[in-house]
């Protein structure tokens, strides 16, 4: 009988056995590396070489960070509307927003000092490849009459921003749950230093600019 119960005691149950399967899968879905960090190294990096002719690996610029900001002047009258819009940034990056507040009071508009305005989130490394990935792959082309991107939204120093009239052509979002159609500015930063290299960087990355 004492044998009995030790052999029981000794044998895994079948929740045991699920959470070891469950922490092997999840330790093994974390660490599987964004496609767009290969494809940068074994595309892009010797396509900028070609192009720009650089000798050193270094000096090809790179992507540093993705920052998305919903601008949101409706939140003056409807204070609501920032906490959806700090969830829905959410689904898109998988991260918390950060919520951004007025500087200044301006009488005309309504808007009094430090009230939620918007709400913004800031990528970087592994987040912000597989953010590009779901971009360029997924969520631009499901845009109406879809035709590429502008090419010349450059600040003069590489960097790109562009601007998304509507949140719901990111799959996350859930169109039976929106309050209201939100557009997004999502900017680009990279260490390029002149729009022409930035430019490049982004089109070997698989951004869709539209033909001159």
């Amino acid at each position: 009988m004492a044998d009995e119960k030790k052999q029981k005691k000794g044998k895994p149950g079948a929740g045991d056995g699920d959470k070891g399967t469950t922490a092997k899968v999840v330790s093994t879905a974390t660490a599987v590396e964004p496609r767009f960090i290969k494809k940068y190294a074994e595309e892009v990096i010797p396509a900028l070489k070609k192009e720009f002719g650089y000798t050193n690996p270094n000096q090809v610029p790179k992507l540093e960070k993705i920052v998305l900001n919903m601008g949101l002047g409706a939140a003056v009258t409807n204070p609501k509307i920032i906490d959806t819009a700090v969830e829905e940034l959410r689904a898109i990056t998988g991260q918390k927003p950060v919520v951004t507040r007025s500087r200044k009071a301006i009488a005309s508009f309504k808007l009094r000092a430090n009230l939620p305005i918007g709400a913004m989130v800031t990528l970087r490394k592994a987040r912000m490849w597989e953010f590009l990935d779901r971009l360029i792959t997924l969520a631009l082309p499901r845009t109406r009459d879809f035709r590429g991107v502008s090419r010349r939204a450059f600040d003069g120093k590489g960097n790109y921003t562009l601007g998304l009239k509507e949140q719901i052509i990111f799959p996350e979002i859930n169109y039976d749950r929106i309050d209201v159609i939100k557009g997004l500015n999502i900017s680009f930063v990279t260490s390029a230093k002149t729009d022409d290299e930035g430019r490049a960087l982004l089109k070997n990355l698989g951004m869709p600019f539209r033909a001159p």
